[in-house]
């Protein structure tokens, strides 16, 4: 399952009062594991850039004024996605700009049932609590120390580690097996399956733990479940 967890940044809060993006990050999961492949783009508003936005995310004016417009990476940006839910945080925030984005570009615009809302998620999860990004990284322990200022690539970087931790997290080894997996689909390459090992190890029982243990179950009667599991 392929999934694309996104950020953006803004002039402002809506784009009906004239605010436009200005970066664009995604992160690609597959089967719930970051495949190291993502797409990040800085987009010139056309637009002077605001205080507010301006000391939320560092990009000035000056700084965007020679990046390509949206018009120009949408392709790229939809190519990327494809049809692959779209992870982001306050989703509707993300979409509603991307689509307003798209639309002035005449590109097809996004369904808003492909995205998942993290901070949906987060709220049902921890009722009361707080659930921004930030509150979310210090729940799950998750390193935002390199977080200054708002980044959408950095950003959504995080939010793949947050995801992952509310929808239930995974077992290390279980990380390793499905990233694998998804390298090697990824790679067009032939996914190897675990081994067994030809000769089963020794068991760490000794002979007289195992008496003790079977006069154990017998004074369960015949109807102890390790007698049925031991005859399987």
């Amino acid at each position: 399952m392929r999934e694309i967890v996104f950020d953006t940044e803004t002039t402002g809060f809506k784009p009906s009062e004239g605010h436009r993006l200005v970066e664009i990050g995604c992160v690609e999961l597959v089967n719930h594991v970051p495949t190291g492949n993502v797409y990040h783009t800085y987009i010139n508003p056309q637009r002077d850039m605001p205080e507010g936005a301006f000391e939320v995310h560092g990009l000035s004016e000056q700084f965007l004024s020679d990046k390509p417009l949206f018009e120009h990476v949408a392709d790229d940006f939809l190519e990327f996605v494809g049809d692959a839910p779209l992870v982001a945080h306050n989703a509707n925030f993300d979409m509603t700009f991307i689509n307003a984005e798209l639309k002035a570009a005449n590109k097809p615009t996004l369904p808003d049932g492909q995205s998942i809302d993290t901070l949906a998620i987060a709220r049902k999860r921890f009722p009361g609590a707080q659930a921004s990004l930030d509150a979310l990284c210090r729940r799950f322990n998750v390193d935002n120390s390199s977080r200054e200022k708002h980044g959408a690539l950095l950003d959504a970087e995080l939010l793949a580690e947050v995801y992952l931790e509310l929808i239930g997290g995974r077992e290390p080894g279980l990380v390793l097996e499905e990233k694998k997996a998804a390298e090697a689909a990824r790679n067009g390459g032939p996914v190897t399956p675990r081994r067994a090992r030809p000769t089963p190890l020794p068991s760490l029982i000794t002979d007289d733990e195992r008496t003790a243990h079977r006069a154990f179950v017998a004074e369960f009667g015949d109807k102890a479940v390790w007698l049925k599991e031991a005859s399987n």
